[in-house]
């Protein structure tokens, strides 16, 4: 009868046989990561996480991130032998295992459940799409920042509902990637002791000993931060892991940065220390060897016997009960606190409360005009009071973006006072937009403000929130040119169309006060999209929509706002944002002069796209080859709606400094210069 410490050692090794044969079977991949560390992986789910195999999408479960995606097989491994259920597309059980033996067979193969790096959506039990290094442990301070505020709103005397612990596994990648720095200050500038970062401390990248490139104490930068540090010098000291967690777990007032100590390839003496190991297959003679230094069966993905059983009575026994015990306590909660429970529940399945809309204002028509990004302050505002979760803040800039929730009882997110909703996120834009990431997996519906022309700092972290299908807002004042003074440095150009480039992504340019109204009404309805609202610095007219058709017509992405008399143009005006009320008033001219045209607003392309043809064709008739677009930035992208032969009043090279009216005049974004293209395009 093999003791106890004999069946934990051979579940440890099945994760290393199988994370071999997956990888030399693929011909791709990096196996050796995952072999060093699966003591470590291993003692933290059999001993510490609660998680429950047959409900991953359980609330309050602890949070696994694999933050170094590339050691993949590690997470695999890990869902097969612990038997994950899989969940469908609404959360519910189907009682097919999230990754089977077989989708292990098929690791990196075209639609296999075990794609080259973990996919959020895709593998259940994956918490967070991971794979560009620093991503997971940023998302797993918004994970952690969640669930403080979770426990905030929603825990009772007696009700813990959400007191869950994050983990994730690191590596020297990440702590080289700068958004790691970002993540960690913040992380220790809260305070989130329910946050535990492991950091596999094995000094080998892609070109060989990170003393190459990284020779900094990493245990002393994040004492200097303010984590609480620990050690294991052998990650395969069993004991000395179990402590280092178990000191993590129950530590108070610091997240956990552990620093672990492991050896790449661990296994046979012949693979000890090889960098080949960890960035490509062993080789077929190599997985035979350590097979048999770790005296195992040299068959192709075995899993022996007891080990399923072994995972079983831990993680699996552990996880049922406590889950168990969690809806056992709601259903409780649910009689005494209905509407809190009502909310919950709301939340979790991404719906809107009844009424969430009932306080967005219209606004008046008004020739002064008000600036986008105080039209936004107002709607989010009216939003946020009738949705609690609707939680974010700025990278510094709330008093420019005006995103600062300002009635009563909103409050600041901060370090012992985590009920607040509005957070200070500091210049930190990339950890930011991954930190909302992370808190979007919880539920909440975060949000986070800066000026688009920071947008390139966050983009790897939106084109992550695009893949992994999740509804997180991105509030982008100082949208163009009209910055003005602040100059070129401060002028978005490219921006709007690298975000319109994102799959997946809703990129909102709103023409005026009723458009934000309406664009954000769209917003808040997105379930699997991230939306990106790009809005003014300075004034633009409300429209009366009494004269130009309804600002509802923003659910359909595009509409038009004005025809030509009789409705059969000659020229389409096409405009976004700050130039549909300089292209209106080009309209009018037009009009005058007896020029036949019709005006189109077109805040979101995307949505656009999304209609039926024949909705497209009515908006656009493809008859009508006249066309002039206008938009503050490059024109580049517009030939989909002008075509080849229209014309594009746009940017061709960055801004200058100068207040933004001469700014208008001298990049030509005038009603003259306007009208001047659109009389071209008819004398065609």
């Amino acid at each position: 009868m093999p003791t106890q410490e004999e069946r934990d050692l051979l579940a440890i090794n099945t994760i290393r046989t199988l994370s071999m044969d997956a990888v030399q079977k693929a011909n791709s991949g990096h196996p050796g990561t995952a072999m060093a560390l699966a003591p470590v992986m291993f003692t933290l789910w059999q001993d510490f996480l609660r998680y429950d195999p047959k409900d991953p999408n359980w609330p309050n479960r602890d949070r696994f991130v694999l933050s170094i995606g590339h050691a993949s097989m590690l997470l695999y491994s890990a869902l097969h032998l612990a038997g994950v259920i899989e969940v469908d597309g609404e959360g519910a059980p189907t009682g097919k295992p999230a990754v089977s033996l077989d989708d292990i067979k098929l690791f990196r193969q075209l639609h296999s459940k075990c794609p080259g790096h973990p996919e959020y959506r895709w593998t259940s039990g994956v918490e967070v799409t991971t794979g560009p290094l620093g991503q997971g442990v940023a998302n797993s301070v918004g994970m952690a920042i969640a669930g403080k505020w979770l426990a905030e709103y929603f825990n009772k005397d007696g009700f813990d509902l959400f007191n869950y612990h994050v983990y994730a596994l690191t590596g020297d990648g990440c702590m080289m990637e700068g958004i790691s720095s970002e993540a960690a200050s913040l992380a220790a500038h809260l305070k989130l002791d329910n946050l535990t970062w492991i950091y596999d401390s094995n000094q080998i990248t892609i070109e060989g000993s990170t003393s190459l490139a990284f020779s900094e104490n990493t245990a002393d930068r994040f004492k200097a931060y303010g984590w609480n540090v620990l050690h294991i010098d052998n990650v395969n000291d069993i004991p000395r892991v179990k402590a280092a967690i178990q000191e993590a777990k129950t530590n108070k007032n610091a997240p956990t940065f552990i620093v672990a100590k492991s050896v790449i390839a661990y296994g046979s003496p012949k693979l000890a220390g090889n960098h080949k190991a960890h960035g490509e297959p062993l080789g077929v003679d190599e997985c035979a060897a350590t097979k048999v230094a770790l005296g195992v069966s040299p068959e192709l993905f075995y899993v022996p016997d007891g080990v399923y059983d072994t995972w079983n009575a831990g993680v699996g026994k552990r996880g049922q009960e406590e889950s168990a015990a969690w809806n056992t306590m709601f259903s409780a909660y649910k009689s005494i606190y209905p509407e809190l429970a009502s909310q919950l529940e709301t939340m979790l399945s991404r719906d809107l409360p009844v009424g969430w809309d009932k306080d967005i204002p219209v606004f008046p028509p008004d020739e002064k005009g008000v600036a986008g990004r105080d039209a936004s302050a107002k709607v989010q505002n009216a939003v946020a009071k009738n949705l609690p979760w609707l939680i974010g803040g700025s990278a510094d800039l709330a008093p420019s973006t005006k995103t600062t929730l300002t009635f009563e009882g909103a409050g600041d997110f901060q370090a012992g006072s985590y009920g607040g909703r509005n957070f200070h996120f500091g210049i930190r834009e990339h950890a930011m937009a991954a930190i909302l990431n992370g808190m979007s997996t919880t539920g909440v519906r975060p949000y986070g403000s800066g000026f688009l022309i920071f947008s390139d700092y966050a983009k790897p972290s939106l084109r992550l929130s695009a893949i992994m299908e999740i509804p997180t807002i991105h509030i982008f004042t100082h949208d163009s040119i009209g910055v003005g003074e602040d100059g070129p440095t401060h002028q978005p150009i490219e921006q709007a169309m690298a975000l319109r480039a994102i799959p997946g992504m809703r990129f909102f340019r709103p023409g005026d006060a009723n458009e934000m109204a309406e664009c954000w009404k769209i917003v808040m309805q997105l379930k699997e999209h991230p939306a990106c609202i790009a809005a003014t610095r300075q004034p633009l007219v409300t429209l009366d929509r009494t004269k130009y058709a309804s600002a509802t017509g923003c659910a359909k992405g595009a509409y038009v706002l004005a025809d030509a008399p009789g409705g059969s143009p000659e020229v389409l005006l096409i405009a976004t944002g700050s130039e549909v009320g300089t292209a209106t008033a080009a309209y009018e001219t037009l009009i005058g002069e007896g020029v036949k045209v019709r005006i189109v607003s077109m805040p979101c392309w995307e949505i656009f796209e999304a209609q039926d043809q024949s909705y497209k064709d009515s908006v656009l008739p493809p008859a009508i080859t006249a066309r002039v677009a206008v938009e503050k930035g490059i024109t580049l992208g517009w030939e989909k709606y002008i075509g080849l032969t229209g014309a594009c009043v746009g940017m061709k090279t960055f801004g200058a400094s100068a207040p933004f009216k001469e700014l208008d005049k001298y990049f030509g974004f005038t009603v003259e210069a306007i009208v001047e293209a659109v009389k071209a395009q008819v004398a065609k």
